[in-house]
């Protein structure tokens, strides 16, 4: 029993060494400051430095604890659409932990700009697992005009289904229409009633003061000029 005590707590401790030697990584938006790593890493990556220099705005970086940059990704939005792009790392033995890292960034990113599918031509397995699949020629015939022409192989997720969010909105559209018309309906009902009723007190009015000048023509005051 003490042996097997022994060997728990030895590898609760082993468990917790591993847990405490974790390197911390943290994902970040790309910034100017950044510039010079990063052109380092695309140049490692054979990756087009001047284009991407351009785009920096796109990308996000990884970096550790001390704050150096490890690795950085693009993420170019249009419309319904976002593209992962020149994906790279100074050290690929913690490419998949970076990656994870950079997967929950993107699904925050998609949330918030109402992204609808996924594109990328990294052909990594880890994307692979996360859904990501060839794009065929329909597929293909989506992609965002200013992406193509569509050079190489590229990878498509779908994260919502277009055809049900439209169709879904059209049915909202037409019922919130249909309540705006029928409240549209009993406001000028009401405008109605309220003129009516306007109208049948103005001429009451008009009635009643009528029979109040008549009455002081027929009752004329002794003390009145005439009289």
């Amino acid at each position: 029993m003490k042996n097997v005590t022994v060997v728990l707590t030895f590898g609760r401790r082993r468990a917790n060494f591993r847990r405490m030697t974790l390197p911390v990584f943290r994902v970040r938006r790309a910034t100017t400051d950044d510039l010079q790593s990063l052109k380092t890493l695309w140049r490692s990556m054979l990756l087009p430095a001047d284009d991407l220099e351009k785009r920096l705005t796109e990308f996000q970086v990884i970096e550790n604890a001390d704050g150096q940059l490890l690795g950085a990704m693009g993420i170019k939005i249009a419309r319904q659409h976002a593209w992962l792009h020149s994906e790279g790392y100074l050290d690929f033995a913690h490419a998949d932990e970076a990656r994870q890292l950079f997967w929950e960034r993107i699904q925050t990113l998609a949330s918030n700009h109402g992204v609808f599918r996924l594109w990328t031509q990294e052909c990594s397995p880890f994307w692979s697992r996360l859904g990501f699949r060839s794009a065929n020629a329909k597929k293909l015939s989506e992609l965002p005009p200013e992406w193509q022409p569509a050079r190489g192989e590229w990878f498509v997720l779908q994260l919502k289904d277009e055809a049900a969010i439209v169709n879904a909105l059209d049915k909202d559209f037409a019922a919130f229409m249909s309540a705006e018309k029928h409240n549209t309906e009993r406001a000028f009902e009401r405008a109605r009633t309220l003129k009516t009723v306007i109208t049948v007190i103005g001429f009451a009015i008009g009635i009643l003061c009528l029979g109040f000048v008549g009455y002081l023509l027929i009752h004329r005051s002794p003390f009145l000029p005439g009289h």
